[in-house]
């Protein structure tokens, strides 16, 4: 496998998690890629590992627990890319096209070794991501997993995931109140749903809040530009509780972004 990121440490985890999918799945395996900020462009030391593993049919049980045992035993690795792997096992069928009933599928949540069955990845967005800019881990070509994404998809999606985030920012977190790495994701993650409502096309989170600091009013530059300077440190931030005034600030930013977003149609 050549490598597939600029970090040797996770190449290093990237080929033992292969390895391992490889050996539990057998004849079932089909590919294994990246998306999510290693596709789309921006990842760095602080991002998640977003992966897709294409199976030729849904996972067996047997197969889950030994994908269980796999992931156990990766978190306990002594690099944090290991704590930080999440994805989905997608039935290759199912990955064609998008998917509008968002059937779940077994996933790993970040920082998780226990399976979920959750729509999360059956979406247009991950669909456009990967097949447009996807990284081969193993397998044919995302282009030949998935049929084209259209802008009008992907639009559609985003307007599904912008309610999603509404209804996340409001859950209190385990630390009792929003923490700074949430409030600052919140930000950006609205801004690429307005770029992404506009271009129809989805970048990063960094080139979605520079984008942001031109496109949209400018007294939401302050707010923005704050989350773009927190992002680095995301993770140290996942205990730190947000200030009042930012939480205030980021709910009166998504008023705003719903506001445009249902302006633009």
């Amino acid at each position: 496998m050549a490598e597939p990121t600029p970090f040797p440490d996770l190449n290093a985890v990237l080929a033992d998690f292969l390895a391992s999918v490889q050996e539990i799945l057998g004849e079932n395996f089909c590919g294994a890629y990246l998306q999510g900020s290693f596709a789309v462009g921006d990842a760095d030391e602080h991002s998640d590992v977003d992966y897709i593993v294409v199976t030729h049919a849904d996972v067996s049980d047997g197969q889950v627990s030994g994908l269980q045992g796999m992931h156990e035993r990766l978190f306990e690795l002594e690099t944090p890319w290991a704590q930080h792997l999440e994805g989905s096992y997608f039935p290759k069928e199912l990955l064609r096209r998008v998917d509008l009933g968002r059937t779940p599928l077994v996933y790993f949540d970040n920082g998780e070794t226990k399976p979920a069955r959750d729509n999360h990845c059956n979406t247009a967005i991950v669909r456009w991501s990967l097949r447009e800019h996807g990284v081969t881990l193993a397998g044919p070509e995302p282009k030949k997993l998935i049929d084209p994404v259209s802008a009008d998809e992907v639009r559609n999606n985003v307007r599904i995931a912008m309610a999603e985030w509404v209804e996340y920012a409001s859950m209190p977190t385990k630390a009792g109140g929003m923490s700074q790495r949430v409030q600052a994701l919140i930000v950006l993650s609205f801004c690429r749903i307005l770029q992404t409502l506009e271009s129809g096309k989805v970048t990063s989170k960094k080139v979605a809040g520079e984008w942001a600091l031109d496109a949209l009013d400018p007294g939401w530059k302050g707010l923005i530009q704050q989350a773009l300077t927190d992002r680095p440190d995301q993770w140290g931030q996942v205990h730190r509780p947000a200030a009042p005034e930012d939480v205030e600030r980021t709910f009166a930013f998504i008023d705003y972004a719903l506001s445009k977003a249902s302006a633009s149609g």
